[in-house]
């Protein structure tokens, strides 16, 4: 396969992903305290919004990326 190819599809499938999680949940730790054998830490969680807008611009990107690059080819 050629890179345009795969580009694509890499691009279709980013897009499909955003639009089925919408967005990107991680956990973080934070040191409270440290009093000498004791530490205490505090999770927390964090959230990055991802709008649906990039998934669909993705997609769009993943197939016109597709549709040129098999255009080329002939």
């Amino acid at each position: 396969m050629k890179t345009s190819s795969w580009l694509g599809i890499l691009l279709l499938v980013a897009g499909v992903l955003i639009f089925a999680y919408q967005g990107i949940d991680y956990t973080r730790q934070k040191k409270v305290a440290d009093v000498g054998p004791l530490h205490v830490t505090k999770e927390t969680r964090e959230w990055i919004p991802l709008p649906p807008i990039l998934g669909g611009l993705a997609v769009i990107a993943g197939v016109v990326v597709l549709v040129v690059g098999a255009n080329s080819k002939s």
